[in-house]
């Protein structure tokens, strides 16, 4: 007699079924599943209430919890039917695999799997079937395991003979088939069976892989397996369960043993009888929810199509090709939009496990969920927008929760665009829980046993060893958005010692934004930011001496365009600190009116400079048409008069509206274009075509037309006798005018209807 070998695909519910049928038929004593040892001890967990599936086994290095491997289980996985089967029929179940200890430790030294960088691995589903005439490995496993019938087997071993047999074929032909690493795992695995065999006899069963089976079945000496085994490296691990995910399951997510279709074979598992209709009505619903027209005819004429093809192609049953070609044609009128979704929801699915409180975590994890189930964010698979009101004392603590677990590098949630508002109470977040935050969560625990410590902790570390000043006062703006009030010294000392010695007006310039945003913080977070304006109004100091300088050295167009960006930065983060300091913004006119007046200065700059003017009310509009003018004269070099446009003009500054309505600037540009020489030209396009072709299509059509026209000019005359006011036609359009009246009377009359004198 010899031990129940049952070869496997792993998290397959055909597999799973026969397992079951086959445990239920030879009532072993015992159960070795494919896995790590050390997670042994967490198996009782299987059986808590708590506990649903898809859940996976962690082990990470316990100096390191960054080096970490899965072991997933989904409901339909054999080796979690296996499990249960044991724990319900009061039966020992171990793993044997070899130890994660070893499989980590050789992570730790750089080694893989253990395959030469050239070799070829081989796909034993993909051989065989393309033996069997087929060209796709999950319709041959479809129509040989999952639709052979659901009900009672005559013989539930008869499968597993039969694998077995195909897999001993394969590693006749092919060896290891370029999975080296295979070997020294199934020696420990022999060795597993052999301590089995001393405790329960012949009396056990095996669930693992099939591409094993043979190697378990070789005639392999205990001494010859100690030798593979002799001088693995160690490291001492930790285990335990964390939530898994359908999505996580699927091949394109990465996973070495994933499927294609999760959400499919779960349906396969768990619908006993008429799977195809049971299917078709899951996709009835979800395309009901997403308003679409589907009625009881369209499922029903679906099921017959599906079974129709599957008849045609010599399938015993529709499989999941057959459905969606089905419901393609009959759900979504042929289109790929709807059938997109439809895999994405089903045949894939975002179903999430759950893990018991008893399962061991570290401290931090343990405050996470905490504060997870205090503020009602459970964690989810499927993305979702999360929409937060600062002003509200249980939004703001969401806030903060996801900004300390940012910093910690748990990205749970990303902060995203406001829809709607642009208010700065008002946060949007994009929520999902992916089954590798698990692992962030363990390797962040070193920095402390809650949240808010280890977010601390690690502020206070990156402030010591930021190496730029963009860095730390990006810390600081992050440590006031997560309310960090005991890390935010360290910072601060940090920010001023990098400050005191940062000389690049490009790094102070860029830093300057952030700061000032932060300052903001302590009215809408009630955090008390007042620390930080001293060193703000350092910077800008710094700033407003060395940017004039900076900018009348010889840049290049790429130095130009980052400083013009450092400019509008630095405009920006002035008018948030003017409120503190009110000749700061007299300060700043001043160096924009240097940079606008002083011709070594890159157009790009000067440009940009009177722009900024001219929209603060700081630069007359004689003056601005002055400047342009220089900037435009015919003695000057295209490219830099073309810099000076694109600076002061540029579509995302609402230049083209300011073009529309001041006609003098629009003739001063329109009359250099006519003027650049034709080699020149060619040289300027590509800055014109950036300035212009941002502008919205109304724009450039007004635009357009008033080019047309000439300045001063209306649609039917080339010109006019006088110019109107800035702005404004030359002479009033009374029809125009009349035809406004209505609306101005329905504007100043009161409700009742009798006119304010």
């Amino acid at each position: 007699m010899s031990p129940l070998l049952l070869g496997v695909r792993h998290h397959g519910p055909g597999s799973a079924r026969a397992v079951r049928a086959a445990l239920d038929a030879a009532r072993p004593a015992a159960v070795l599943i494919e896995g790590p040892p050390e997670g042994d001890a967490l198996l009782a967990l299987a059986a808590d209430p708590g506990m649903r599936p898809p859940v996976a086994l962690l082990a990470h290095a316990a100096d390191d919890p960054g080096r970490a491997a899965f072991w997933p289980l989904a409901g339909f996985s054999p080796e979690w039917i296996a499990i249960r089967w044991a724990q319900e029929a009061g039966v020992p179940v171990r793993f044997m695999d070899l130890p994660a200890a070893h499989t980590l430790a050789r992570r730790e030294e750089g080694e893989g799997d253990g395959e030469e960088p050239d070799s070829v691995r081989v796909d034993p589903l993909a051989v065989l079937a393309e033996t069997a005439g087929y060209d796709d490995p999950e319709r041959w496993w479809e129509d040989v395991v999952e639709h052979r019938g659901t009900g009672a087997v005559p013989d539930p071993l008869a499968a597993f003979e039969a694998l077995g047999k195909a897999m001993g074929a394969l590693r006749e032909a092919y060896g290891d088939g370029g999975h080296a690493r295979d070997l020294v795992r199934e020696a420990y695995m022999r060795q597993r069976m052999r301590a089995a065999r001393r405790e329960f006899g012949d009396a056990y069963a095996v669930v693992c892989g099939a591409w094993h089976v043979p190697a378990l079945r070789a005639g392999t000496t205990a001494a010859a397996d100690k030798a593979l085994l002799t001088g693995l490296p160690k490291v001492k691990v930790e285990t335990t369960w964390v939530p898994w995910t359908h999505r996580r399951l699927a091949r394109a997510g990465g996973y070495g043993a994933g499927i294609t279709s999760p959400g499919w074979y779960a349906h396969l598992f768990a619908a006993r009888d008429r799977p195809v209709e049971r299917w078709l009505t899951k996709v009835a619903g979800l395309l009901r929810e997403e308003d679409r027209q589907v009625s009881s005819a369209h499922v029903i004429e679906a099921v017959r199509l599906a079974e129709t093809l599957a008849a045609m192609r010599g399938r015993p049953l529709p499989g999941l090709t057959e459905t969606l070609e089905a419901v393609r044609a009959v759900m979504c009128d042929g289109s790929d939009v709807p059938l997109a979704l439809i895999e994405d929801r089903l045949v894939v699915g975002d179903v999430l496990g759950e893990v018991p409180d008893t399962a061991p975590v570290v401290p931090l994890q343990r405050d996470l969920t905490r504060r997870q189930r205090s503020l009602r964010l459970k964690p989810e698979a499927q993305e979702r927008e999360l929409e937060v009101d600062l002003r509200k004392e249980t939004d703001a603590a969401k806030s903060l929760l996801l900004h300390r677990l940012r910093l910690l590098g748990i990205d749970w949630g990303i902060p995203t665009a406001s829809r709607g508002s642009t208010g700065t109470f008002r946060e949007t977040w994009r929520l999902r829980w992916e089954p590798e935050l698990s692992v962030r969560v363990a390797e962040a625990g070193i920095w402390g046993t809650t949240v808010l410590a280890a977010a601390t902790a690690k502020a206070e570390a990156d402030a010591v060893g930021a190496a730029e000043l963009g860095e730390v006062t990006a810390l600081a703006e992050r440590c006031l958005l997560a309310g960090l009030s005991e890390a935010l010294p360290a910072v601060l000392r940090a920010l001023a010692e990098r400050a005191a010695l940062d000389t690049d007006v490009a790094r102070l310039a860029k830093a300057l934004p952030a700061l000032a945003r932060s300052l903001r913080y302590g009215d809408v977070r009630g955090t008390d930011a007042a620390a930080l304006g001293t060193v703000a109004a350092g910077l800008a100091e710094r700033i407003c001496v060395a940017l004039p300088s900076a900018c009348a050295t010889g840049l290049d167009a790429d130095a130009a365009a980052e400083l013009r960006g450092h400019v509008d930065g630095v405009h920006g983060a002035v008018g948030l600190l003017a409120d503190a300091d009110d000749g700061l913004r007299e300060r700043w006119s001043a160096v924009l009116r240097t940079l606008a007046g002083r011709e070594t200065v890159p157009g790009l700059i000067r440009g940009r400079a009177a722009r900024l003017l001219l929209d603060d009310g700081r630069l007359p509009a004689e003056e601005t048409a002055r400047l342009m003018g220089l900037a435009l004269s015919p003695a000057g070099d295209p490219a830099d008069a073309a810099g000076w446009i694109e600076g002061f003009a540029g579509g995302s500054s609402g230049g083209g509206t300011l073009l529309v309505h001041d006609e003098r600037l629009l003739g001063l540009i329109d009359g250099w274009l006519t003027g650049v020489p034709e080699r020149a030209f060619i040289d300027v396009l590509p800055l014109l075509r950036r300035t212009f072709g941002a502008y919205e299509p109304g724009v450039k059509r007004t635009l357009g037309e008033l080019v047309r026209r000439g300045p001063g000019g209306s649609a039917g005359s080339a010109g006019s006798a006088r110019a109107g006011a800035e702005g404004f036609g030359a002479e009033l359009d009374e029809v125009r005018a009349d035809a406004v009246l209505d609306v101005v009377r329905m504007l100043l009359l009161p409700p009742g209807g009798v006119a304010v004198r």
